[in-house]
């Protein structure tokens, strides 16, 4: 059903404004009470634009998200009004919709591409039968509809035949986002709306979808809302940024105004607590307290608990937008007053060489006061190698073998930090959990304070049991959900390490000793806490006790694998906070896991520790955090530089991606000779065939695998191949 222009009254032009969002509310009946989970909006997405939605997980991103294409599930309920303006035509009602009609607008006006691609195919069926599926639902013409697939596939950069003739599981994470992107554009939409659309991918295939869209926005003339939490990304492809908390638009303004200038005492406070590579570690602050509940949002201005510039007129008086600067808008109503009380220490930053030196002696005294010269954990030469699983019609043939780990030599000290960092599957996890004795290698040795680890589980020894070295060496992983027991209490779950480990403390003493850890961590009041179960805590909350639970062992090395992806760009620092607070408390050592270079250099560079890159199984630069994000010296750690998103949207960057292929080679059967060598654009004749060594470079600490390091090696007299399609 349409609308007349006389119907809805507007101030713009049609040309201006292609979807209109007034009052837009979604609400949930639940037994203790009504959550509301978006709330007032009012909103206007412009013809050709790029407008970001961001803020924190549960703020309402995903529920705007539904409601532009009026796609909320039962049993939630969405009023107000969203008006659709085609290009020509009348405008539709979309809310007045019936299913037929909304059905074809979905997917021919307004697209949606979802955050997880894998979960977005159907597993059992090619991709090809995807689109067919979808131009078929539609009345379309399939064979022009497939030239059309084809075509916008090549535009991804993806081979078609490829693409359509596999199932999803044969697509890397990258390829499959893509192809998503695909079967959003086959229908010609005019709006694509694209639900944290890179977050389970890496830098550098994050930065390259980002850089798709800039190109197929262009070419498809497309209107794009792009939603995220995080806040750097935003900078290099969005016109205007909108920031939500607690389900309604705190801020809303052109991007660049957004980051460097900032209006909301918020979205100040979130851009502060945002871990990024270019602004002083001791900048970043995290933000007190938490979003509000859905069904108790605090009246008058939702931020007012946690804001420090709130009076008694916040807590019962909403503000209403506040012109900024042309089409700036803040709900604040001292807005102006948190500029001065909630500085932004970002504006001036020093060059690499004083960001170097800075670090440096920040780092310097707890580098040489507290970490020993005798190594805790240490891998010699370690392999670990897989066989990949084979089909029924693959018996006869040799197995393909994966190599996860090729030879890397590592040591980890007491009180010692090293952050493992690289893309998926490029073998982080795999290393981490040989060192803590979860991942027996097929070579090499992996020994705890000089025993071989796996020869002590075999043979015993009298110097150490195993069980000695499976308390020393604990982990923290991804996902402290599943890592926790859903059907036992918190209290349950941390008594067990006490009971095992400590069977001399008494019930009162354990009870005790575990309250005073829930409230040293900021769970107050911790007798509340002890008591519930996993899924009454929020993810930061979960971590916390994960946390706590590994500490309670008396570990001497944590695995931390990626402990902190899984929370909110505002949470990230805190957590990291806890994490270098409880290390000092404990005296224990972390071998951490990120794809994110950010989160690596922050908790790398305030405990003085490392950042180790790991490509296709290889460790091919390792050193102190200062020097890995300011002087890289492997091309593959430039590259993922490169690829780390900043806050600043002036930040001088190369245009091009300093890599001439985005997808990882097949891990089954890796390049010969330096295995980087098929993407890197320094990449020579002799990088084909001999692989490099480690090479020492300013300083003993810093060891990096490239032919660039030496001065006088024949890498210098052979002949480029970053050109010849190599």
């Amino acid at each position: 059903m349409t609308v007349s222009e006389t119907d809805h009254e507007r101030s713009h032009t049609t040309d201006e404004t292609i979807v209109e969002v007034r009052n837009a509310s979604v609400t949930f009946d639940m037994d203790r009470g009504q959550s509301r989970v978006l709330d007032d909006v009012d909103l206007d997405i412009k013809r050709n634009e790029v407008l970001s939605i961001v803020g924190e997980s549960g703020s309402g991103k995903s529920m705007l998200a539904s409601a532009l294409l009026d796609a909320v599930v039962d049993p939630g309920l969405l009023t107000g009004e969203i008006t659709y303006y085609p290009d020509d035509g009348a405008p539709v009602d979309v809310l007045d919709l019936d299913s037929n009609e909304l059905q074809a607008f979905r997917w021919a006006e307004i697209s949606m591409v979802f955050q997880g691609a894998m979960s977005s195919f159907n597993p059992v069926r090619k991709i090809r039968t995807h689109f067919v599926e979808t131009l078929n639902a539609h009345d379309y013409d399939i064979e022009d509809g497939m030239r059309r697939t084809r075509g916008v596939l090549e535009d991804l950069y993806l081979d078609p035949d490829r693409v359509l003739d596999s199932y999803p599981h044969e697509l890397s994470g990258g390829m499959k986002q893509r192809a998503l992107i695909a079967l959003s554009l086959v229908l010609e939409p005019e709006v694509l709306v694209m639900d944290e659309p890179t977050a389970a991918l890496d830098l550098l295939m994050q930065r390259s979808i980002i850089g798709l869209l800039q190109e197929i926005k262009a070419q498809y003339d497309l209107t794009i809302v792009f939603i995220t939490h995080d806040l750097p990304l935003v900078a290099d492809i969005a016109d205007r940024v909108g920031v939500l908390y607690a389900f309604e638009f705190v801020e809303l303004g052109p991007t660049d105004e957004v980051l460097r200038a900032p209006s909301h005492p918020y979205t100040r406070l979130l851009l502060k607590s945002t871990p990024h590579l270019s602004s002083p570690i001791e900048s970043m602050r995290p933000i007190e307290g938490s979003a509000p509940d859905p069904v108790s949002v605090p009246s008058g201005c939702s931020f007012h608990p946690r804001c420090p510039v709130g009076d008694e007129r916040c807590e019962t008086d909403a503000p209403g937008p506040y012109p900024v600067n042309g089409e700036h808008h803040v709900h604040c109503h001292y807005w102006e007053d948190a500029i001065d009380t909630i500085p932004m220490k970002t504006e001036s930053q020093a060059g690499s060489a004083d960001m170097i030196g800075m670090a440096e002696t920040n780092a310097s005294s707890r580098t040489s006061v507290d970490r020993s010269d005798t190594p805790v954990v240490s891998l010699d030469d370690v392999e670990i190698h897989f066989e990949k699983e084979s089909g029924f019609f693959d018996i006869f043939s040799e197995p393909d073998v994966v190599k996860a780990v090729d030879g890397i030599s590592l040591d980890v000290y007491e009180n010692d930090v090293i952050v493992l960092v690289g893309e998926s599957g490029c073998g982080k996890t795999t290393l981490g959990k040989s060192a803590v004795g979860l991942q027996e290698p097929t070579g090499g040795s992996v020994q705890y304070r000089g025993h071989d680890i796996w020869d002590v589980k075999a043979n015993g020894s009298e110097a150490v049991t195993w069980a000695e070295i499976r308390r020393s060496l604990q982990i923290v992983h991804q996902d402290p959900g599943s890592a926790l027991n859903p059907h036992r209490r918190i209290r349950q779950s941390l008594e067990e390490p006490l009971k095992r480990w400590n069977d001399d403390l008494d019930g009162n003493d354990r009870q005790q000793r575990l309250l005073s850890l829930l409230e040293h961590v900021g769970m107050t009041p911790p007798e509340d806490y002890i008591e519930r179960y996993p899924h009454q805590l929020s993810g930061g909350e979960q971590q916390r006790v994960a946390l706590i639970r590994a500490m309670l062992m008396n570990p001497e090395v944590i695995l931390a694998d990626e402990p902190v992806s899984a929370l909110d760009v505002s949470l990230r620092v805190e957590m990291m906070d806890l994490m270098i607070e409880l290390q000092d408390t404990f005296d224990t050592s972390y071998l951490f896991v990120s794809h994110d270079l950010s989160n690596a250099r922050y908790i790398a560079e305030k405990t003085g520790g490392r950042i180790g890159v790991v490509y296709l199984g290889e460790l091919v630069e390792i050193g102190p955090a200062e020097r890995i994000i300011h002087d890289p010296q492997h091309p593959y750690t430039e590259a993922l530089r490169w690829a780390t998103p900043e806050l600043d949207a002036s930040e001088a960057k190369a245009d091009e991606a300093p890599v001439r292929t985005i997808d990882v080679p097949d891990p089954t059967n890796p390049p010969t000779g330096c295995r980087y060598h098929t993407r890197c654009p320094e990449a020579r004749d002799c990088c084909r065939t001999e692989r490099p060594e480690e090479y020492h470079v300013s300083g003993e600490l810093h060891e990096v695998t490239c032919f660039r390091a030496l001065d006088d090696h024949d890498y210098w007299d052979s002949e480029p191949i970053a050109t010849d399609g190599d």
